[in-house]
């Protein structure tokens, strides 16, 4: 099963003239009762910050968020003490646990901010916040899948309190990946920009893609893509 999710059809909000986000499942005042998520995967929003500007405090508890930056930076300022700037190319994770306060703004007075905010349920709730912050450089993440998020951390990933894994690639025109999922896996691919081949399907700039009961991936860039690819039990 294949189900595409286009780009157009995503939730759309806006405000106040410094933020427009796109919602790929059902979100605050968006409610599509056939996206409410994807096993685990609970949000996607792709936000476009307008310079000086930012969303307040704000409070989470038991989720996993994970916030991934696209162009431009973000400073994130949190109940923790945790104070930073996340960079194009780097991901923010936190723990809301039993609950935390975050702030999140676009400190440039001439750029704007574009990033993918993600929300993953946690297998466990209850446990006590925290925040990491990491980097991958293009170079990393350049026609490969480079693994960013896992439940063990492994491969020199960001921690989460659940059995996903989450990839960050970006691939050049013609190249190809494979992807072999394991039983009873699903997969959610994400496209940030460009255009993506999956198994023959076309996903472009901003497109979605459930993917379950598939044994092999077989991924082709028709140019410069860049996308997340989230592997779910």
């Amino acid at each position: 099963m294949m189900l595409k999710r286009p780009s157009d059809d995503r939730g759309f909000a806006e405000f106040g003239g410094w933020l427009k986000s796109y919602h790929t499942f059902s979100f605050s005042d968006y409610y599509d009762p056939r996206f409410m998520g994807f096993r685990d995967l609970r949000v996607i929003n792709q936000d476009w910050i307008g310079k000086d500007s930012g969303f307040p405090a704000h409070p989470h508890k038991d989720m996993e968020i994970i916030t991934y930056v696209l162009k431009g930076s973000v400073e994130h300022r949190d109940s923790l003490g945790n104070v930073g700037t996340i960079h194009a190319g780097e991901i923010q994770t936190m723990h809301a646990g039993t609950g935390v306060r975050h702030a999140e703004y676009n400190p440039s007075k001439t750029d704007d901010l574009q990033l993918f905010q993600i929300w993953i349920m946690p297998d466990t709730n209850g446990v006590a916040p925290g925040y990491t912050q990491q980097s991958f450089r293009r170079e990393e993440k350049l026609n490969t899948m480079r693994l960013m998020v896992s439940k063990n951390g492994r491969e020199d990933s960001q921690k989460i309190h659940q059995d996903v894994d989450l990839y960050a690639s970006i691939l050049e025109p013609g190249k190809t990946l494979e992807f072999k999922l394991r039983p009873e896996r699903a997969v959610w691919v994400q496209l940030a920009e460009g255009e993506l081949e999956i198994n023959g399907e076309i996903l472009k700039s901003g497109d979605g893609m459930a993917i379950q009961d598939e044994s092999l991936l077989k991924m082709k860039a028709n140019k410069e893509t860049e996308f997340l690819f989230f592997d779910l039990h």
